[in-house]
């Protein structure tokens, strides 16, 4: 006949019993909470008293103040408000960054991530005022406990039967397989060889879904532990398909005895067949906790299936030791495709480090000042890879070139765009009219719909003499602090590059006095956000440029940046945050220059 696996008041209890054998001879199948009192950190901070808390509940949130959802809260400034988080993955105890201030180091090294060892010592931040030492209690005390639970759970079976005794065994046997570290495909053939044991089968498979979801045969196995042909298997699609429906175990005893559809499937007249067991396996959902959601539905990620061409009779041990063996092959492949995704994103994750290193070098690196003016600037992706851009460079007539520009749209793609704009834009400095170059620009990219950006800049070429040409594109106005006032350096509307095919972009010009200094900025600045979402804005960059225009450029740009971070409280930002702070000295030779300035187109 054929049943799914529903189970009485004792197979439950046996059941129950199975699970916490498992569990507890083998640590690595525990659950979050299980594992997580496994766990504790040691907090040293130098001018506190050193404690101890365990790790109650997964993931752990570690930051400032219990209001942000910390689980500990560490009462110093020193500590972000969302500093990290340790959690369990599939090698282990995991921490992450969660944006501590200057990051955090696992042994003296910095890391956004890493699996945490007995003994690792956690530093949060540049700091060494505070360290946390993450704990795990001894693996021999677990075991301990799991032997005493064993003996504890076959005497209260008193040996009743040799048969349920051995696929207990055989179930451990699996189960410590199943977590070594040999390959996974020798792992998963063990895997069948035991399930076979225990069913009297003549053949086992592992079955997972293809790309269009249809079940293919990866791994067979013989009763003789011969590995068979995946291509040559042709298990019951009639039987797979209930037990996928169902999501729970199908066992067919007397194929015989089964509904008329079954019997006369073809596969199992063909191959006389008489028996058989097909173990779905589910991975965890992953999606809203809501159960009626499509998205929170677990994921199939294969099947275990056994036939035999003799009836079978199965217990309530077997019908448990069988539920509990599908469990733990699919918590392998489970873990097995996480391992994966979590290649594929270190790899990415590779990427991007290289890009951003790409990037970085192509920033201006430190800045060199000029007989006739003195710069400094300062570029904060807010991910891996950014869309802002800045660069000054001396060109053969004495002048030097200014250049801030802001790509539409943030990670590797806007990165993309600003490295080939950086390209064509270093012609300038070989004498090209930049007008002509900002004209061809925007008619390169409006040509080109499918790269979907557009950015804006402001580019000047500031003369000895203090005659600064600038063009711009939809950039934000450069501040201009002069004699204590601080103003925008234009006003009025301008179209960003790669926007509107038919625009057309024009040079203008004013005369700089000695001190005069220019702040240049992305929006990320002025768009930068607090906790409620309110922008930092015009105004406030306004007063902070104020209170330092009469500081040194670092002094300044430090003073601007101090004032964001206060204004935003550590809140996450989503744009680049860029400044270039140019300061004009005077000519060369040291004369002044008169103070009355030409207008400035609108």
């Amino acid at each position: 006949m054929q049943r799914s696996c529903s189970h009485t008041q004792n197979p439950r209890a046996i059941g129950a019993a199975i699970g916490r054998l498992l569990e507890f001879t083998h640590p690595t199948l525990m659950s979050q909470s299980t594992a997580a009192a496994r766990a504790y950190i040691e907090i040293a901070f130098s001018d506190h008293p050193s404690q101890v808390v365990s790790i109650s509940e997964l993931p752990f949130f570690i930051g400032r103040g219990r209001e942000s959802g910390n689980h500990l809260s560490l009462d110093d400034m020193r500590i972000s408000r969302k500093c990290a988080a340790i959690s369990l993955g599939a090698s282990g105890f995991f921490i992450e960054d969660r944006g501590q201030r200057d990051g955090i180091f696992v042994n003296g090294k910095p890391t956004m991530g890493r699996t945490l060892a007995d003994g690792d010592r956690i530093r949060l931040g540049g700091d060494d005022a505070c360290q946390l030492v993450f704990r795990l209690h001894s693996e021999a005390s677990l075991q301990e406990e799991g032997e005493t639970k064993l003996r504890s759970l076959l005497d209260s079976w008193g040996g009743d039967s040799a048969d349920e005794l051995k696929g207990l065994r055989l179930l451990l046997e699996a189960t410590s397989m199943l977590h070594s570290q040999l390959p996974l495909e020798s792992v998963l053939g063990a895997m069948l060889d035991h399930a076979i044991v225990i069913t009297h089968a003549d053949r086992g498979m592992l079955l997972e879904p293809d790309a269009s979801g249809v079940m293919q045969v990866k791994v067979a196995r013989g009763r003789d532990g011969e590995s068979l042909a995946p291509e040559a298997m042709n298990p019951s699609r009639s039987v797979l398909k209930s037990a996928i429906e169902l999501e729970s175990a199908v066992i067919n005893e007397d194929l015989n005895l089964a509904d008329m559809n079954l019997q006369s499937a073809q596969s199992v007249v063909m191959q006389l067949l008489r028996s058989s067991v097909v173990i779905p396996l589910f991975g965890k959902p992953r999606g809203p906790a809501d159960p009626s959601s499509e998205v929170a539905r677990r994921q199939l990620l294969g099947a275990v299936y056994l036939d035999s061409r003799r009836a079978s009779t199965f217990s309530a041990l077997d019908r448990q030791i069988l539920d509990a063996l599908g469990a733990q092959a699919a918590s392998i492949l489970d873990n097995s495709r996480l391992i994966e995704r979590e290649r594929e994103r270190q790899r990415l994750e590779q990427e991007l480090n290289i890009a951003r290193e790409i990037q970085q070098a192509l920033v201006p690196q430190g800045m060199q000042d000029f007989p006739h003016l003195t710069v400094t600037g300062t570029h904060h992706p807010c991910y891996e890879v950014g869309g802002d851009y800045f660069d000054v460079c001396p060109l053969a007539d004495g002048r030097v070139a200014i250049l801030i520009a802001d790509v539409a749209g943030k990670g590797l793609g806007a990165a993309l765009l600003t490295t080939m704009l950086q390209g064509a834009l270093s012609g300038m400095t070989l004498g090209v009219d930049p007008v002509q170059v900002f004209n061809h620009l925007n008619r390169f990219l409006c040509e080109r719909a499918a790269v979907r950006r557009y950015a804006t800049m402001f580019f000047g070429l500031l003369s000895p003499d203090g005659t600064l040409e600038f063009v711009r594109a939809g950039h934000p106005s450069p501040l201009l602090l002069r004699r204590g006032q601080v103003s925008e350096l234009y006003t009025g509307g301008s179209f960003p590059v790669g926007l509107i095919d038919l625009a057309t972009f024009m040079s203008d010009h004013i005369q700089l006095e000695p001190q005069d200094t220019l702040v240049l900025f992305t929006d990320g600045v002025t768009e930068a956000e607090d906790r409620d979402h309110n922008p930092f804005g015009d105004e406030r960059l306004m007063e902070a440029a104020g209170r330092h225009q009469d500081s040194t450029l670092d002094d300044l740009k430090d003073g601007i940046l101090a004032a964001v971070e206060k204004f935003t409280e550590g809140a996450s930002q989503f744009d680049d945050i860029t400044l270039l702070v140019v300061r004009y000295r005077g000519p060369a030779t040291g004369a002044g220059l008169p103070a009355d300035l030409p207008t400035v187109n609108s």
